[in-house]
């Protein structure tokens, strides 16, 4: 039995911003003809449906959305972790992501809190993002 948590499984339209998190960077999409910042990642812009993207550093700032308390690990290798917390979280460029929050008083988080992005190392210079409660 293995208590590693799984590494990102990385697709074509993905390996950008994987690359990126690799490097401690929260990076996604923008539509280079009309600013329309997208993720999940994506061939085309869901504004205007053009296929001229780029890849772009965002603020990595966000508001939880919503969110869920995990009390029952899905696989053995998050049996340590729980609880732990998956959140929606609202980036302050628009898109909506999911990731868990981390950190101290994560347990103690609410809708609408400010969050920073981190990064989850999960080893073989593969990292998750992840966000934590913004100080302050």
């Amino acid at each position: 039995m293995t208590t590693e948590l799984p590494s990102p499984i990385i697709s074509a339209d993905g390996a950008p911003y994987w690359r990126a998190a690799a490097e401690n960077r929260l990076e996604i999409q923008q539509c280079s003809d009309c600013g329309a910042y997208r993720f999940p990642p994506s061939h085309l812009c869901r504004d205007c449906g053009s296929d001229n993207t780029a890849w772009v550093a965002v603020s990595g700032e966000g508001t939880i959305y919503s969110f869920s308390i995990v009390h029952r690990a899905p696989t053995p290798a998050f049996r340590a972790l729980v609880p732990y917390v998956v959140a929606l979280i609202d980036l302050a460029e628009g898109p909506r992501m999911m990731a868990n929050i981390t950190g101290e008083g994560a347990l103690d988080c609410a809708i609408g809190d400010a969050v920073r992005v981190c990064f989850e190392d999960r080893g073989e210079g593969a990292k998750v993002p992840q966000f934590q409660l913004a100080e302050g």
